[in-house]
Order: structure tokens, then C-alpha cells, then sequence
């Protein structure tokens, strides 16, 4: 089997570590695979590299921020090779660039375009574990590029895809997907597989373990992700195609978001276009709206109210500042003191009820909602942020996510 392995910055933290990561990847070599590592930097390193550039200047070049930030995967990336080869195991560390990675040309936040993956395959002919320095890549123009926000989760699977891997391994500090999180439910449990789509209804909707932008790559070139930890020998969560999934539950998992922020639009004008303009502006100022609702209009006017997450709140309020000025909205307020709940499972394609339980649950516990979008396969719910944590355990009760 070819087997890609990323590890996360915890699970590199420090030299101790990233010898417990040479070991595991030489047990998976010495079990008769071919492996490709993806690392990331060590924890902490990037925050101090942004340190470090933020001493000079409180707007550093984005080209310039690259060039810095890249190198902390290129540490971690050979001195993990140094401690391979140490062990008598062959390994080469490779740059983004080395590995073929290229990307485009937005600074910070790039984006795969291809991968050329010949000189890794060429190193895995020659019996070598490929190193990959995960979260980089080159222009076309050569600039050195970083993929922002888990950008060596991307790496990863983007690898595992050119070089049509059996399996990417996704290594943290937790030993897989849960149907909700264990430090607000004791009783969750651990998933042992999950769809591409259920997986990104719960990165989307504030589960941390994977980012969305990953598993969107992996669903779209169909790589078998697993993610588990490096810190025991535990199995993991196999995510994967709907199709491979045997028996579907009902409800996979409850999804907390706290980053919400809600803003309420009173006496908007009701004409054709007024909510085009407003959520275009707001779009074109990078705000990200997630729930709208919309009041049928009357007497002349409309209420429109959405959420957004709270670090674009201020943006928000200065598009919706602007439409005040010019008489097309009455009155605004604006509430952070809310959150998002959510229920979500392939399951519910073919059972009807799902939300009428999840409703009737909040109503036994006393819990106003005062938002609610659903989807195929998700009901979200916007409550007070005091009630999150109740909200969460009434639903996993409900739905008996802990049998």
C-alpha cells in the first residue's frame, strides 16, 4: 500500500516527538508500505515567525510572509528525515516546491493547482519515505506560497490524490471524529466512519478536527482519509464515500458553533433588489453570512436577519452603516450572545421526524430558537449561548448518539 501521513504541530512539538513520529513511520515502512510524510511546524513555531516579522513592520509583505513562514515546516520536515535515516531507515525531506506543489498567486492563502508528483514517486521507486514540509507551495512565476489556515492538511490529501495513495492518515492530538465533543458530553462517542458530507456539515459547523477545505479536496479526489492520533496506537475514523458506509445512523453527530453573531435588519425597504444589494456589498466586504431569514413585507418595509461569525461583525455593521445612511434600512441590532447548534446524518434522507425531535428537545428544556436552516442532511439552530452546552447533551441524549 502507498500510505500518506501528516502530522500536526502537537504531534511535532518537539525533538522528543518528532522521534515518536520516526518511529511510527517506520513501523508503517517496516509493515511493507510506501510512505509519504506530510509534517507541519512545530508547535508554536509559526506564531513566532509572525513574531518576528511583526517586529519590523505591522503589515509585512505577504510575499516577503511566505518566504518566513515556510521554513518552519522545513525544519520539522528534515529533521524528521535526519531521524529516519538515523534509525537506518532511507528518507529525503522535500519543500513544497521540490515536491511539485504549485499553486496561485494569492499570498497567504494559495490554493493547489496541481501537484507534479515525479520527483516524490521517483524517491518512493528508489525505496525512500518521501518528507513533504506540508502548508507550501510555488507560483507559476516560482514565489514561494503558503496555503493559510490547515494548509498541511491540504498538502496532505492533495499528495495522497496525485499519487492515487491508498490511504491519508490524518495524525493529531485526538483519536478521531466524535458524535459531539467530549469535553461538553462525556458520553460521545467515537465515530468509526463517517461520509465525505457528514464530515464537512461538522468542519463547517465548528468541529475542529479537520478543516473543510480538506475534506472538500478529498471527496472531490475521492481519497480514503483517516484521522487518529499519534499518540497511541488507537484506530481512527475512516472518512469516506457514502456508498462504503454499511449501516447509516440516523444522526451522526451534534455540531457546536460559538462564533456566530446575529444581525437584525428592521424596516428594510421592500423593493425588487434591496436584498441583492445589501448581501452583494456585504460579500464583496469578504463577510460570510450563513443563516437569512427574511420577512414577507408589508407596508412598504421587510425584516431581514442573518448570521455571521463574529470576526466579521465589524465589517457587517459598516455595509449595513451605509444603507442607514441612505434611508433603505430603519433600525439594526446586532447579538453576540448567541450560537449554533446542529444536528447532522446521512440517515435523515430517509427518515422522516429528525427535526421534530431535535425541536421538541430544545422546547422540553425550555430553549427559545431563534433561528433554524436545515439540509439534506443537517438542522442547525440558532439559541442563547447560555443554553449551548444543555443544548448539545439534551441532543445527544435524544437521539442516543452514546449507545
Amino acid at each position: 500500500m502507498l500510505i500518506v501521513q501528516k502530522f500536526g504541530g502537537t504531534s511535532v512539538g518537539d525533538l522528543e516527538r518528532i522521534q515518536n513520529v520516526a518511529n511510527r513511520v517506520s513501523e508503517t515502512r517496516k509493515a511493507g508500505n510506501e510512505v509519504v510524510v506530510v509534517v507541519s511546524a512545530m508547535s508554536g513555531e509559526t506564531n513566532k515567525l509572525v513574531a518576528y516579522a511583526e517586529h519590523f513592520s505591522s503589515n509585512p509583505q505577504k510575499t516577503e510572509l511566505d518566504m518566513l513562514l515556510s521554513s518552519g515546516e522545513r525544519v520539522t520536515a528534515s529533521l524528521l528525515a535526519i531521524a529516519l535515516n538515523e534509525m537506518g531507515c532511507k528518507a529525503v525531506s522535500m519543500t513544497g516546491r521540490k515536491a511539485g506543489i504549485i499553486t496561485d498567486n494569492l499570498h497567504t492563502k494559495a490554493r493547489i493547482e496541481e501537484i507534479n508528483p515525479i520527483a516524490m514517486r521517483n524517491a518512493l521507486n528508489e525505496g525512500q519515505i518521501v518528507v513533504v514540509a506540508g502548508f507550501q507551495g510555488v507560483s507559476a512565476e516560482g514565489n514561494v506560497t503558503t496555503l493559510g489556515r490547515g494548509g498541511s492538511d491540504l498538502s496532505a490529501v492533495a499528495i495522497a490524490g496525485a499519487l492515487q495513495a491508498d490511504l491519508c492518515e490524518i495524525y493529531t492530538d485526538v483519536s478521531g471524529i466524535f458524535t459531539t465533543d467530549p469535553r461538553i458530553e462525556p458520553k460521545a462517542k467515537k465515530l468509526n466512519r463517517i461520509s465525505y458530507d457528514e464530515m464537512l456539515e461538522l468542519a463547517s459547523l465548528g468541529a475542529k478536527v479537520l478543516q473543510n477545505r480538506s475534506v472538500e479536496l478529498a471527496k472531490k479526489l475521492n481519497v480514503n482519509l483517516v484521522t487518529r492520533t499519534s499518540f497511541s496506537h488507537e484506530e481512527g475514523t475512516l472518512i469516506t464515500k457514502e456508498e462504503n458506509i454499511m449501516e447509516k445512523p440516523l444522526v451522526s453527530g451534534i455540531a457546536l458553533d460559538k462564533n456566530q453573531a446575529r444581525v437584525s435588519l428592521r424596516g428594510v425597504k421592500d423593493r425588487p433588489g434591496i436584498a441583492s444589494e445589501i448581501f452583494n456589498k456585504l460579500a464583496n466586504n469578504n463577510v460570510n453570512i450563513d443563516m437569512i431569514i427574511q420577512n414577507v413585507g408589508h407596508d412598504g418595509s421587510t425584516n431581514i436577519d442573518f448570521t455571521v461569525p463574529k470576526s466579521d461583525l465589524n465589517d457587517a455593521k459598516n455595509v449595513v452603516h451605509a444603507f442607514l445612511d441612505s434611508c433603505d434600512i430603519k433600525e439594526e441590532s446586532y447579538d453576540e450572545d448567541i450560537c449554533k447548534v446542529s444536528i447532522v446524518g446521512v440517515g435523515m434522507k430517509s427518515h422522516t421526524g429528525v427535526a421534530a425531535k431535535a425541536f421538541s428537545t430544545m422546547a422540553a428544556e425550555n430553549i427559545n430558537i431563534h433561528m433554524i436552516s436545515t439540509s439534506e442532511i443537517k438542522v442547525s439552530m440558532v439559541i442563547a449561548e447560555k443554553y449551548a452546552e444543555l443544548a448539545v447533551r439534551s441532543l445527544h441524549n435524544a437521539y442516543r448518539l452514546d449507545k
